[in-house]
């Protein structure tokens, strides 16, 4: 049992009164997060208020989790105070929380860029949506009326390639959002602060940077955001990286396999092709500077070599596709991710 002083009754309103308050800022902060079950949408919409920009959003997002950090620090060392007071042992302790001891974020611009492109993601994928507040779509029956605004994508598939090869292709999707959202004015401001956000190679443009993180980053952040048991699954050709696609696990049904390797894997193969072709093309030009034909060659061998893995990748998809697996989400990612880890990107 704990002690209590009878002096405590008369502080009672105060502390159950800042208690109180202490946990709604929690709340509201863990909320603020897709892992939630209560999150509605992203802190940068959220807070947004008049802000055009995400730069702006940002910015308010940063004023309001400050003074949420700020006033749970105040509220954390008024209880202190009452308590040392009450025990009498002012001798003995201090009242003050240093910062690294508040329990609530701060904003930071690198973690909330990469969650605001996660929710992104989420609205091309349906998990989300700019009419509705909270999960839209996390299984069962399908509702179209849940999104007028921007429609996610038709099958739950979206193709991450190097170029743009698709019509869903993930930058203009996000092209498209970003629009809905701020207005095609902002779109190129908007597009370089995510970009900046995540450090940009020396003259890699915003929509390079963003493609590469999506292709390349993305899927790391995401299986860490959700401890290893990621609800947007990638699927990954092999070490050449000819082809990966993310789709979402909610909307997987035995049939998505075939729609990726009928939609995506076989259109990407003509193209590439067509892209070989184009380059054995501009090969032949006699003008062509040894630096440009040392480049182009790299180039050729690594469409080759990416054909090659399509071919192979292609097998092993329409083997498992032929198979109409059923996922049963009820046996967690583990053992789901296991029947279909032949063309899955290891979780890491």
């Amino acid at each position: 049992m704990l002690p209590l002083p009878r002096s405590l009754h008369k502080n009672k309103e105060i502390i159950d009164k800042m208690a109180d308050d202490s946990i709604a800022i929690s709340k509201c902060d863990w909320d603020s997060f897709e892992t939630s079950w209560d999150f509605k949408k992203h802190p940068f919409l959220t807070y947004r208020g008049e802000a055009r920009t995400l730069e702006e959003c940002f910015a308010n997002w940063a004023d309001h989790a400050e003074r949420q950090f700020r006033q749970l620090q105040k509220n954390e060392e008024e209880l202190n105070r009452i308590f040392i007071e009450l025990y009498g042992l002012q001798d003995e302790l201090t009242p003050e929380v240093p910062d690294e001891e508040v329990t609530v974020r701060r904003a930071d611009r690198v973690r909330d860029a990469k969650s605001f492109l996660s929710y992104c993601v989420g609205l091309m994928m349906g998990r989300y949506s700019l009419d509705v507040e909270g999960l839209a779509y996390a299984g069962g029956e399908w509702d179209a009326s849940k999104y007028q605004t921007f429609q996610p994508d038709q099958d739950g598939i979206i193709p991450l390639t190097e170029t743009a090869y698709f019509e869903d292709d993930i930058i203009s999707r996000l092209q498209q959002l970003l629009i809905l959202m701020f207005g095609e004015e902002t779109l190129a401001e908007n597009l370089r602060w995510l970009a900046e956000s995540l450090t940009m190679k020396r003259n890699e443009t915003p929509t390079e940077r963003l493609r590469r993180y999506f292709f390349d980053e993305f899927y790391a952040d995401h299986c860490q955001v959700y401890q290893k048991r990621p609800i947007y699954w990638m699927v990954e050709s092999g070490p050449k990286k000819a082809f990966r696609a993310l789709f979402y696990l909610h909307r997987y049904t035995p049939e998505t396999l075939a729609s990726m390797r009928f939609t995506y894997v076989q259109n990407l193969q003509e193209k590439l092709r067509q892209e070989e072709k184009r380059i054995e093309h501009d090969l032949i030009n006699p003008d062509l500077s040894a630096a440009m034909k040392k480049r182009y060659g790299k180039q050729l061998n690594q469409l080759r070599a990416q054909q090659e893995e399509l071919v192979e990748f292609d097998k092993k998809l329409a083997e498992l596709a032929n198979q109409r697996i059923a996922l049963d989400l009820d046996d967690g990612v583990v053992v789901n991710y296991e029947k279909l880890k032949q063309i899955l990107a290891k979780i890491k």
